[in-house]
């Protein structure tokens, strides 16, 4: 088969296109002719003639049944759009004429088992998800976990549930309770480890989780180092942050769970805090579990103390990315003592500073919104400060204070209509308490009003306020760094690492459910944020190699590309009466192939497994 191009005008416009089909060639007497299979369009993801060479020879393969040892070389977008065409071709029977199966030779031959069997006889048995399970495998097996947990004494069978508890909370998030029953009725995981998955038990797998904790320190160090070696990482860039989850339920005997702020807007629950410290390509170099009532400045001295003994930059230390939040004067003093540059955002809109240059260098965010950025400077300040201006930020928080003021304006407004009505409210002390009321609850408009009253012998006569025109100062904010670097834009580049550290915790809550958590002992809860980490590890291992190969697919969605392939046993009678039970399963689609493949991994755990039953 080949790839032949044609051009075609549009009638209208006049413009000349050119686009391909798929043909092939066949003899009437002495003369070669050329039939086209398949209109294969504009073939825009395909540039040279080489790869249109490979893709028809793909394609031709596929039809003839040919073999997966033959894509080895070939490039995942490539072996995707061949295997697309494959079921096109399939589906609509363009072909005039069946193609040979190639035998490669007589041994092949002896392989086929011909049976005789009873077709009404067939039926399909005990169909299970195995797609997004034999991927986390593979990607498990990759890092070793396995080699770690039996070098530190764990048996065999331990070692497989581990394992199986881990893909479990990174396939199917939930409680140990729901896991269970979904290994035991939904998901072939348990026959990746040769258990039985009826065997499976919400108590098994709390057991695990209490013992994976137990190996949190060593485990955690030796997947820093492994997933540095795996992908070639220098950890030059540590971005640290700490979020919070809740609870359900009252938690009375908890030391961890903690009224406090909630970042996911839970006042009425007990909260519990986890720390994280990532490098900017999302892996997890280092994480702490606190009470929920700890605030972030505090927690940073404690990790300081352990990122050399995790990190890989032997040369020179690593650069410290954190949020305004942890960034207190306390904390970079601290930084600066133990000779570490960082990134931060300043906690404070700088006031009198001066600007260094008359330069202004314009810059795109990762959404490709416009920004401006210049090196400004502050007497008596030792650090750098970057002065930033987006656009997009200005336009929100304009949004934001026009709300506020509308809403005060509204307020004033009751009270000045009171103070004129029957029964209202008149009496200067309880006009003055109303207006402090509406200030406190609206303080970001307040301080953009000046508000006065007038009363006579103790009752209000009069209430009028006026709009201020502050300063234009929204959209803007300022980047300090203690480093010598003097490009704009590699210290703006460095600052946006911590967005990694933000998709990790947004993957950690959505993606992997790391709330609520419903655990009693605090014992379970500790063991339920580790393993959510070990799975993130494991997500965020397939991720980033997917994203190597523009692959850019979220957690959500690459499970359900992979949930398309399954494994099921098809079972028939034959003449004598015995049964044949075939465990097969399939053969991966188009997506979930070119998942595989940019891996680098088996497309199937196995491709068939065959057992006869003897007559009834």
């Amino acid at each position: 088969m080949f790839i032949k191009a044609a051009d075609k005008k549009d009638i209208i416009t006049g413009k000349v296109y050119r686009y391909y089909k798929l043909c092939e060639s066949y003899r009437i007497g002495d003369k070669v002719r050329h039939r086209t299979i398949f209109n294969l369009g504009k073939l825009e993801e395909i540039k040279t003639a080489e790869e249109r060479k490979l893709l028809a020879d793909r394609i031709e393969q596929l039809l003839s049944r040919q073999q997966d040892m033959f894509i080895l070389n070939i490039p995942p977008r490539i072996e995707k759009l061949a295997y697309f065409y494959y079921k096109q071709i399939k589906r609509k029977k363009m072909l005039a004429y069946p193609i040979k199966e190639r035998v490669a030779d007589k041994e092949a031959e002896t392989e086929k088992d011909y049976q005789e069997v009873d077709l009404s006889s067939m039926n399909l048995e005990d169909t299970r998800e195995i797609g997004s399970e034999w991927l986390c495998k593979q990607a498990i097996d990759e890092l070793e976990i396995e080699s770690f947990l039996k070098e530190r004494g764990w048996e065999e069978k331990e070692v497989k549930i581990a394992l199986l508890d881990i893909i479990s909370r990174a396939v199917y998030p939930a409680s140990e309770h729901k896991t269970a029953k979904w290994i035991n009725d939904n998901s072939a995981v348990a026959e990746l480890f040769d258990l039985n998955p009826y065997k499976i038990n919400r108590f098994q797998l709390y057991r695990i989780s209490d013992k994976l904790y137990e190996e949190k320190e060593g485990l955690e160090d030796y997947l820093s180092v492994k997933t540095n070696e795996l992908f070639d990482l220098e950890d030059k860039i540590i971005l640290y942050d700490l979020t919070n989850t809740y609870f359900e339920g009252r938690k009375l005997k908890s030391k961890l769970g903690k009224f406090s702020k909630s970042k996911d807007g839970r006042k009425d629950a007990k909260l519990v805090a986890l720390a994280l410290v990532t490098n900017q390509e999302g892996f997890v170099k280092y994480s702490k579990i606190y009470r929920g009532n700890i605030s972030d400045c505090k927690t940073l001295s404690a990790i300081v103390k352990k990122l050399s003994e995790r990190t890989s930059s032997s040369k020179r230390k690593a650069i410290i990315v954190i949020d305004a939040g942890i960034a207190t004067e306390k904390n970079l003093k601290m930084l600066r003592d133990s000779k570490y540059e960082y990134v931060c955002v300043s906690r404070s809109k700088l006031k009198d500073y001066k600007k260094v240059g008359t330069k202004i260098i314009h810059l795109h965010d990762k959404k490709n919104q416009p920004i401006e950025v210049r090196w400004v400077k502050k007497a008596g300040e030792r650090d750098n400060f970057l002065y930033v201006r987006s656009k997009m930020k200005s336009h929100k928080e304009e949004s934001i204070k026009e709300r506020f003021c509308q809403k005060f304006e509204e307020e004033l407004e009751n009270i000045k209509n009171s103070i004129h009505k029957k029964g209202g409210t008149k009496r200067y002390e309880k006009v003055m308490e109303r207006i402090g009321r509406i200030k406190e609850r609206y303080g970001k408009a307040t301080k953009y009003y000046k508000i006065e009253v007038k009363h006579k012998d103790g009752i209000t006569t009069m209430i009028s306020w006026k709009r201020k025109s502050p300063r234009n100062r929204t959209g803007v904010y300022f980047i300090r760094t203690n480093i010598k670097e003097k490009d704009e834009k590699k210290v703006w580049d460095i600052y946006n690492t911590i967005r990694n550290i933000e998709s990790c915790f947004r993957i950690l809550k959505t993606d992997l459910r790391l709330r609520p958590i419903c655990h009693k002992k605090d014992k379970r809860t500790m063991g339920h944020l580790h393993l959510s980490i070990l799975a993130y590890i494991v997500v965020n291992t397939i991720r980033y190699r997917l994203k190597k190969h523009g692959l850019h697919h979220d957690w959500q969605n690459i499970l359900r590309i992979m949930n398309t392939q399954k494994v099921g046993t098809i079972t028939m009678e034959k003449r004598d009466k015995t049964q044949i039970n075939i465990r097969i399963c399939r053969t991966p689609g188009a997506e979930p192939r070119e998942i595989y493949l940019a891996m680098g991994y088996k497309l199937m755990p196995f491709y068939r497994k065959k057992s006869v039953l003897p007559e009834k």
